[in-house]
Order: structure tokens, then C-alpha cells, then sequence
């Protein structure tokens, strides 16, 4: 099996980093742009390279990829930037509703880009699904980035790099891994019902809810690692600062540990995708589903 994806990783990465160190050093606000679109593209690149490497049937084609890259992540943030802003509110249920809305968007272009493909197999849902949730995470982490740079004090390149670096290192385990699990049970549904896709079938319903609580416990993690330190160490003055509406102080212990229950979460969710993903791939085989027969002549 060749090793593109960790060229391009690694080209990508060096390209990255050499900007940012051209950048501190002329201090050239030209460059920034450059550091942005590199440091929230390459990864997502790189594994969507990885992921086509790994199999799929002809039907899986460059200019596919690319649309499901492009038009799939655009599509699905514009989606989930129009949804959120007129149906979500600030609520303890918000991050499920960002995790439903996100999830459909995400869905509904992997159906729109594959809409039009004669057979369906899983590996290549699988393939596109990945396509499209890293074609969103790209844009996602484009514009985080991008927000990151402007402070109260100006402008900081600093805080720009440390949000690309840890959205880049988390990008493998989110929008891309959710939107692949769905996209291998789409495709899957497709094959039963001879080559139609259905993403009103009971299995793709049900992995659609899977995955988007899945998201929504992701997003969630910090405020539920914080909470689960109050129960365990919480003070009485602090429970009582909370009774009056007040957020108390964290001490320094509880700070470590916040960080570990947040971290330790993220990896339990990491761990449940990554096994129900590899499931999935085990079970895919590229077998193409003929479509039903026309009308006869």
C-alpha cells in the first residue's frame, strides 16, 4: 500500500511551519492567510488521502473526492451556520442540538455529492462520508483559526498557531470519523434496497442519533469533566456560590483534574467511534450493487 497521505502531511506540515517562523520573523500580515488555510487544510487532506488509499471501487474517482471535499464541507457549514443561528438557543440541550443539526447537514451533502452514483458499496461510503466530514472540519477550523487571531490585545499570531495545532490534532477523531460511520451505513442501505439511497432507513436513523450524541458528548466534554469535579470536590462554599448563580474559582488541583476527566472523555468517545468504525470496515466489501432494472425497451 503506498504512503501518499503521509507525504502530503508531511510537505503540508513543513510548508505550515515554515510560514509561520517567515511570518514572526518579517512580521508580514500578507502571510496570515496562508497560515490559516494550511494549518486547517493539511490534515484533513492528508487523511482524506489516507482514507482513499485504503480502498474503494471505481466509482470513487479524484473529482469525486474533491466535490465531496468542497462542495460537501461548504454545504454542510453553511447548513449548520443557518440552523444553529435561528434554532438553537443557550441551553443545557445545545450541544445535542449542535450534534443533530451538524450531523444532517453533513449527511444531507454526502447525499447530495452521491446522489447521482450508479452502485453503492460501504467502503466507499465510508471513503465519501470521511470526505465530507473532513471538507467541514477544514472550513470549520479555518474560521476558529481565523477568529483566534484577533484578541483584546491585537493581534496574535501565537493564539492562531496553538488553535491550528490542537484542531489538527483532533481533527482525525471528529467530523470526519462521525460522518464516515454514517456515510458506511447510508451506503450499506443502499445496497439492500438495490442501489437507492435512503437516508430515512431505520439503520441510518439510528446511526444518524448514534454519531450526533456522539458529537454532542465531544463538544460537551469540558463543562461535563468540570461538573463531575464539582461532585467529587466540590466545597460548600463553592455549592453556595453556585446557589446564589455565582461560578466559583477552580482551585489549582481541580484544574488538573478537570483537564484529566476532559481528556479521559474525549478519548472513551474517540475509543466508541473508532471501534464502531472499524466494524463497519471489516463488514464493507466492495462488492458494487447493480442498479434496478430500467423500464423495458
Amino acid at each position: 500500500m503506498t504512503r501518499t497521505w503521509l507525504r502530503v502531511l508531511w510537505v503540508g506540515l513543513t510548508l505550515w511551519a515554515a510560514t509561520v517562523i517567515v511570518t514572526i520573523i518579517t512580521a508580514n500580515a500578507n502571510l496570515l492567510p496562508t497560515i490559516v488555510l494550511l494549518g486547517s487544510f493539511v490534515v484533513p487532506v492528508a487523511f482524506v488521502v489516507w482514507a482513499y488509499e485504503h480502498g474503494t471501487s471505481g466509482e470513487v474517482t479524484v473529482p469525486l473526492l474533491f466535490s465531496a471535499f468542497v462542495v460537501g464541507g461548504v454545504l454542510g457549514v453553511l447548513g449548520a451556520s443557518l440552523l444553529e443561528t435561528y434554532l438553537l438557543h443557550p441551553s443545557l440541550w445545545m450541544y445535542l442540538g449542535v450534534g443533530l443539526i451538524e450531523e444532517a447537514v453533513k449527511l444531507a451533502a454526502l447525499w447530495f455529492i452521491a446522489r447521482r452514483l450508479p452502485i453503492y458499496t460501504p467502503r466507499d461510503g465510508l471513503v465519501l462520508g470521511a470526505t465530507v466530514g473532513f471538507g467541514f472540519a477544514a472550513f470549520e477550523s479555518a474560521g476558529y483559526a481565523f477568529n483566534a487571531l484577533f484578541t483584546v490585545h491585537g493581534i496574535s499570531v501565537r493564539a492562531m498557531v496553538e488553535t491550528e495545532i490542537l484542531r489538527g490534532m483532533l481533527t482525525p477523531l471528529g467530523h470526519g470519523l462521525w460522518t464516515a460511520i454514517a456515510g458506511g451505513v447510508l451506503f450499506s442501505a443502499a445496497a439492500r434496497h438495490r442501489g437507492r439511497l435512503r437516508p430515512l432507513d431505520g439503520a441510518v436513523l439510528l446511526t444518524y442519533l448514534g454519531v450526533a450524541v456522539l458529537h454532542a458528548l465531544w463538544d460537551s466534554m469540558h463543562g461535563i469533566a468540570i461538573a463531575m469535579t464539582l461532585l467529587l470536590t466540590g466545597t460548600i462554599w463553592q455549592f453556595q456560590l453556585l446557589e446564589h448563580g455565582y461560578l466559583p474559582q477552580a482551585t489549582v488541583a481541580q484544574n488538573h483534574l478537570i483537564t484529566v476527566l476532559n481528556w479521559i472523555g474525549l478519548g472513551v468517545i474517540s475509543a466508541v467511534a473508532l471501534v464502531w468504525l472499524r466494524v463497519l470496515a471489516t463488514r464493507s466489501r466492495i462488492r458494487p450493487v447493480p442498479p434496478p432494472p430500467g423500464p423495458p425497451r
